[in-house]
């Protein structure tokens, strides 16, 4: 009888963890019946994190072909698979719009949610400032007066206007342009690395740097580093997502092989088949690459493949931009106006608006220190997503999580501490300035906190409340603590 009463028990504290578990998943709220499909979203992931080779070119100017060569093929395994494994057991935990913000908020409270928002949007739309200018700077060697001066503001203008529109016009569209993109992109590549078969010598592959050429390793590993990161930037798109559930660990997956092979296989074929000039291996030096194996024409369609890159870029920070801000509302961190929609197209038009008019201000300024410290920002918001990780770990352990790292806590703490340490290295090798003007953003976002709270108060705003929603993860922690499963 005890053994029954014990097995009833047991299996009604069960379903009621159960039943609290899925109480305490955040609500997708989205009205939006053109949900986000599995190809689309494979491919914003892409622009999220790569958008093609473009970049990797330093890396075997900084350390010659073989560390170059092995860096892509091992980097992954110790910094972008970590992060794609958080993300992709945060994201379907808690599939909704704001993605890392969440994570912060339900790990450490408001606070915490609200810095990493002001961490990581600062800067993403920093970041997208420079897309514009660089598709300007590939303009101007066809049309020179695209150089300077009045023209250059112009193009820079409109550039981002046009490219904010389309992203304004609907995530779906701006998914499907992605694919298109990525494709005409990569493809380029995949001729180059077909034609110079013929001409590889597999010999040039171990070099290891001409000799008298100094190696560069902060150079090496900052190429490596940004290349192959920002894999979290799409988990602020997971309440626009079909499914996300079941599609973001195998869009996150199929992304990194993409991403992966994106950066290997032209690498292969370009130092395989060119005779080493390391100082020649800089940003753009691909180009030079594919008309020396195959003719003009191919530089010439990379170049094009580049400019299509650099839009892909735009447009899917754009959108984690802009559905950041729309999922801090629904978390009550930012006013509900943050969170309007168009009545057109369903997308986010405060959001767009914001992150457009931020990206434009910025893209006018003398902004190299301003790009470092968001590279900084970024790092800092990197380190407390790791932690949030962790920690939710051990404060919701019965929470539901459709896709599990399948570690313990020590194996998950020896995943997340290998990343951590090139973050680490990134905030420690920083100059003055960087520090500087990290600190005032940072102290912009405390004082954004205490604005927003000031305004729950005075009731400024117009805010959502979420507090039931925590009431329900704490009740379903307590149950798991009284039943002690």
């Amino acid at each position: 009888m005890q053994s029954m009463r014990a097995s009833e028990f047991s299996t009604s504290s069960q379903s009621l963890i159960e039943q609290e578990q899925t109480e305490s998943q955040p609500k997708i709220t989205t009205k939006n019946p053109k949900k986000l499909a599995f190809l689309p979203l494979v491919f914003l992931i892409y622009f999220e994190v790569s958008g093609g080779p473009y970049g990797e070119e330093s890396a075997v100017g900084a350390a010659g072909p073989l560390f170059a060569i092995l860096g892509f093929l091992i980097f992954p395994f110790i910094w972008s698979i970590p992060e794609a494994l958080v993300t992709a057991e945060l994201a379907t935990a808690y599939p909704g719009n704001g993605g890392f913000v969440i994570w912060a908020h339900q790990a450490f409270g408001p606070f915490w949610g609200s810095l990493m928002g002001s961490w990581k949007f600062l800067s993403g739309v920093i970041n997208l400032a420079s897309y514009p200018i660089l598709c300007v700077d590939y303009l101007k060697l066809v049309i020179p007066i695209f150089s300077s001066g009045l023209p250059r503001f112009v193009a820079v203008f409109v550039s981002t206007l046009v490219l904010s529109f389309l992203n304004y016009s609907g995530l779906s569209i701006v998914g499907y342009t992605a694919v298109g993109l990525g494709i005409v992109s990569l493809c380029p590549f995949i001729i180059m690395s077909l034609v110079a078969i013929p001409k590889i010598d597999p010999s040039r592959w171990i070099s290891l740097g001409q000799k008298g050429v100094k190696r560069d390793w902060t150079l090496f590993i900052n190429t490596l580093f940004w290349n192959l990161n920002f894999w979290d930037n799409a988990s602020t798109l997971a309440g626009e997502v079909e499914e996300p559930q079941k599609l973001y660990p195998k869009a996150l997956f199929s992304a990194g092989i993409l991403t992966c092979l994106g950066y290997v296989i032209p690498l292969l074929a370009a130092t395989g088949a060119i005779p080493l000039d390391q100082e020649d291996w800089v940003d753009g030096y691909l180009a030079s690459a594919g008309e020396m194996i195959a003719g003009k024409w191919l530089k010439f369609w990379i170049e094009i493949g580049a400019v299509l890159s650099i839009i892909g870029l735009f447009e899917a920070q754009l959108s984690s931009c802009a559905y950041q801000l729309l999922g801090m509302a629904d978390l009550g961190i930012l006013p509900m106006i943050f969170g309007a929609r168009s009545k057109w197209f369903n997308t986010p038009w405060l959001g767009i608006l914001i992150s457009t008019v931020i990206a434009l201000s910025v893209s006018y300024l003398d902004f190299t220190d301003i790009i470092s410290s968001a590279n900084f920002l970024y790092s800092l918001g990197m380190l407390l997503e790791f932690a949030s990780f962790l920690w939710l770990r051990v404060k919701f352990p019965a929470l539901k999580r459709p896709f599990e790292v399948p570690m313990g806590l020590p194996g998950l703490v020896v995943m997340c501490l290998i990343p951590s340490g090139f973050l680490v290295y990134v905030l420690a090798v920083a100059t003055k300035a960087v520090y500087l003007v990290s600190a005032l953003m940072t102290l912009f976002g405390v004082a954004w906190y205490l604005f927003m709270n000031l305004s729950k108060s005075k009731m400024w705003f117009d805010f959502k409340m979420e507090e039931e929603k925590l009431d329900n993860e704490e009740r379903a922690q307590a149950v798991y603590d009284c039943v002690g499963i």
